[in-house]
């Protein structure tokens, strides 16, 4: 791991970017004792719908809870608010 002093990280900033996003982590510090680490930001994202199917596809999953139906945000019907709900069985 790198060491360097803030002074000199503040003038090589672009430099120590690219050597960062190149992997590297750099620590700055300050009068010899480190104050911070340069590390390579973590990548974000959201959920991995491709993956998950392969998931499935290869554990021979065909259906469960979570599954998203083609037609789920097309529009209601006009009388759906209105219409009532079927008898609850068993009850």
């Amino acid at each position: 791991m790198t060491q360097i002093p803030i002074r000199e990280a503040k003038n090589k900033l672009t430099e120590l970017a690219r050597r960062v996003e190149a992997g590297e982590r750099i620590t700055v510090t300050r009068n010899g004792k480190p104050v911070m680490e340069l590390v390579p930001a973590k990548e974000t994202g959201g959920i991995n719908w491709e993956g998950g199917k392969a998931y499935k596809k290869e554990r021979g999953i065909t259906n469960f809870f979570g599954e998203i139906p083609a037609d789920f945000d097309d529009p209601l019907a006009e009388d759906f608010l209105i219409t009532p709900l079927p008898p609850l069985q068993g009850k």
